[in-house]
């Protein structure tokens, strides 16, 4: 067994008073774990959303994923509870919904972390474990609770959670929340709620579901955008390689290889192909592991687990099971398949050049995944750069043949909708 790696010298009290953080109007332990976990200076969402939050204001905010939208909502939550009586006798005080069990461990990890040295309960429930542990925990009450709104449905349908005295709402990731089906759930969850609170609202995108939502939900929001809408990061390098369909794995194998990656993020349209590509590459010699719904919750934190870790070097990821996966400096991200949904395209692609870091985005296409590529183009305002890579040239083109130089596929902004925005039909993924 190795010894615990030793605690980092507290921040002096010169550190604290001048910090930033300290500013915006957060108290001391606040600041003293934000200045532990290594950060120094508010990103431009948390310096928008941190007063805002603490003067007690409903936010609607979009936010894309590696924006610091987490610490955004988190720090100013937690120093208004710090303030008031705890949690007792099932109740909760401050709930945050998230789409994923991914996320919600993610989230739940960051509320742990900021309120190492306050006196408040957090704890994180979801589907795919036993539910009679949750519910044991949560006899104490929670002064933040992170939840999948499934599971949430399931404990309070049981009495394990009494919702009527809730503070603070946030809805994380509400595009994708809506998305996978959760809308009735977040209605019979919203029923539940005191008329009386404050709703935080984080979205990717602000399409018409959305605006619906925030209508019926928040009051007089102040709203905020850490980014333009569906724009992608200015650290991200993007990069096209036409590519034959049936010589996708064989491309990504080079690619791996010859590049010498030893980190990368690998989407998958599919779950089955998820599988057959993770199989392809420990074939290969690089460890590689698969992450979906089908996968257990076990398995799934594992694959995670040894990614992050360097154990693991590729992860294979549908879209649904990569939600909350948060990497410090994730240098690739390689789209196998083009997703159906442009606006996915984005939400994979904000997994690298976090934090100002810079980030390589690859996605291999081939001619049938032109009108997808269209989409995307069209959504981000921006060409994607194509370059062919020498012995993996496209010889199929689909009837008629695809100009897959792209020439058709500029696009100066947002598309008006139709056939071209890259939508298939998608089954509704509920998640436990």
């Amino acid at each position: 067994m190795q010894p615990a790696a030793p605690l980092p010298d507290p921040p002096s009290d010169e550190e604290i008073s001048s910090s930033t953080f300290t500013t915006l109007g957060l108290g001391r332990p606040i600041v003293q774990a934000v200045i532990e976990k290594g950060y120094t200076t508010p990103s431009p969402i948390q310096a928008q959303c941190i007063p805002a939050v603490l003067a007690g204001r409903d936010v609607m905010a979009a936010a894309q994923t590696g924006t610091g939208k987490t610490a955004g909502f988190t720090l100013p939550m937690l120093e208004r509870l710090r303030h008031g009586p705890h949690a007792r006798n099932n109740v909760v005080r401050a709930l945050v919904l998230t789409p994923t069990r991914e996320l919600a461990a993610q989230v739940a990890e960051n509320v742990a972390a900021y309120s190492r040295h306050l006196d408040l309960r957090s704890d994180v429930v979801f589907g795919g474990v036993k539910i009679n542990p949750q519910m044991m925990r949560l006899r104490g009450g929670a002064d933040v609770l992170v939840a999948t709104p499934g599971r949430l449905m399931d404990l309070a349908q049981q009495n394990a959670v009494k919702l009527d005295r809730l503070e603070i709402l946030v809805l994380d990731e509400a595009d994708r929340m809506l998305d996978m089906g959760f809308i009735r759930d977040i209605q019979k969850i919203l029923a539940l709620l005191p008329p009386r609170r404050q709703n935080l609202l984080f979205s990717a995108t602000f399409e018409a579901s959305i605006k619906k939502l925030a209508t019926g939900l928040l009051h007089n929001p102040v709203q905020l955008q850490a980014t333009p809408e569906n724009r992608t990061a200015a650290t991200v390098e993007h990069l096209l390689h036409p590519c034959d369909m049936a010589r996708k794995p064989d491309l990504l194998c080079h690619l791996i290889a010859t590049n010498n990656w030893q980190q990368v993020l690998v989407f998958s349209r599919t779950k089955h192909g998820a599988n057959r590509i993770a199989d392809r590459l420990n074939q290969e010699g690089m460890a590689a592991a698969a992450i979906h719904g089908n996968k257990s919750q076990g398995a799934r934190t594992r694959a995670l687990a040894g990614f992050k870790s360097g154990e693991l070097r590729v992860l294979v990821a549908t879209d649904i099971a990569a939600r909350g996966i948060d990497i410090h400096q994730l240098p690739h991200v390689v789209n196998l398949d083009l997703p159906n949904q442009a606006e996915d395209y984005v939400h994979r692609i904000g997994r690298t050049g976090r934090a100002g870091c810079n980030g390589h985005a690859v996605s291999l296409v081939a001619a049938e995944e032109h009108e997808l590529l269209r989409a995307i183009e069209r959504l981000i305002g921006n060409r994607l750069p194509r370059e062919e890579v020498p012995g993996f040239e496209p010889k199929v083109l689909s009837a008629p043949p695809l100009d897959l130089s792209g020439g058709r596929g500029r696009g100066g902004g947002r598309s008006g909708g139709g056939g071209g925005r890259g939508r298939a039909p998608a089954g509704r993924a509920r998640q436990r």
